[in-house]
């Protein structure tokens, strides 16, 4: 199909599990769709060798249980595991809850096959650890959304499973910065939410309060061992606490259509978003919550205000703190112009190039960083 649609001029925008917020999985000027979720094979897993070939429609839910039954696991989990696929995890770099041990999918990622613009097929599956052939361009295809080409298979690092069960502990702080004290060895997660979320999940999901008392923010933690909690500060220990995290998203979109932004601030300017954001004054409901071990913040604002006055406003704050306008759902269409205005030129100019030469026609997901 892409060979067709190269030689007649037409767009074609790859989709996966269509679980992205910033538009670039979705057609914006008559493009043609290209769904992959039929490409779901799930290769053997080499317990040796600790990896796994799999299709690009493989959800991350089904991935994980194919390793697990192996005896193995693999290092990205997002919420949104049900749907979000391999290929569009790859494509977006997501990072999910246990970036903080695993990292980010680029590093989970040992080879690739991709579909390029002109319909030919690019194989780089390959069976090796470690290798020195020369510029590995199929792994700038890795963040790239479906730009440069479209990713139908991968081959995947896979990891230990954890020997035990690891703890889980909610501990409410006044500052975000007191959460980096617990990223320590042995800790596979480290998330945080505010108060607002906690209000919402407990109205609306029928659970009961953790803590007898409100604080600003809480920092959830997986870890082997039980983290060293100070004696004045409050926390409680229990494997279900992760559903006040997991469901905050749902249960936000219950609320209205909300306005999503995802971004990434330094570790020692989490706190003062923080407040740059409350001083915005937006007459809207405003929910925080994120992966604190890479700075990541999921801005959800509801209410009747402009979707793109808000996302300008919050961003603008993020660019003045030296923070990344994406974090985990990628450039896509929403934020391209802000992509392009915070981007050194010099590195534009070699984005520009890397695309010509790999889609020269322009006919990959053309909305998505230059487009929008």
């Amino acid at each position: 199909m892409v060979s067709i649609c190269h030689q007649r001029g037409v767009p074609v925008v790859p989709q996966g599990g269509n679980t992205g917020l910033v538009g670039g999985s979705i057609p914006h000027h008559g493009e043609v769709v290209l769904s992959l979720r039929r490409l779901d094979r799930l290769g053997a897993v080499d317990q040796r060798g600790r990896e796994v070939t799999v299709g690009a429609g493989v959800t991350l839910a089904a991935l994980r249980e194919h390793a697990r039954q192996a005896g193995l696991t693999y290092g990205v989990d997002l919420a949104s595991r049900d749907s979000a696929t391999v290929g569009g995890t790859i494509a977006t770099n997501a990072g999910g809850m246990n970036v903080v041990v695993n990292g980010d999918t680029r590093r989970q990622v040992l080879g690739l096959e991709v579909v390029m613009a002109d319909g030919s097929l690019a194989n780089h599956l390959g069976n090796v650890v470690k290798e020195s052939m020369g510029p590995d361009s199929l792994r700038l295809m890795v963040g790239s959304e479906g730009s440069l080409g479209v990713i139908t298979a991968a081959r995947l690092r896979l990891l230990s499973a954890q020997s035990g069960e690891q703890k889980v502990t909610l501990i409410a702080v006044e500052q975000l910065a007191d959460g980096l004290q617990y990223l320590t060895p042995g800790v596979s997660a480290v998330e945080f939410f505010s108060q607002a979320c906690l209000d919402l999940v407990i109205e609306h999901r029928a659970l009961s309060s953790p803590f007898p008392t409100a604080a600003p923010f809480y920092v959830l933690i997986e870890s082997a061992a039980l983290p060293a909690v100070p004696d004045t500060a409050m926390a409680v220990v229990d494997r279900k606490l992760w559903s006040y995290r997991e469901t905050i998203t749902e249960t936000i979109n219950q609320q209205g259509v909300p306005t999503k932004i995802d971004v990434a601030i330094p570790l020692g300017r989490l706190d003062e978003f923080v407040t740059r954001v409350e001083r915005l004054g937006l007459e809207d409901d405003v929910y925080l919550y994120g992966h604190l071990a890479e700075g990541n913040f999921h801005v959800n604002v509801v209410g009747g205000s402009d979707a793109v006055e808000v996302e300008d406003r919050v961003l603008g704050v993020v660019i003045e703190l030296g923070g990344a306008i994406a974090s985990e759902h990628g450039i896509g269409v929403a934020k391209a112009v802000w992509w392009r205005r915070s981007t050194d030129p010099a590195v534009l100019a070699i984005n520009r190039r890397i695309k010509h030469t790999f889609d020269p026609g322009g006919i990959l997901n053309p909305s998505v960083f230059w487009g929008g």
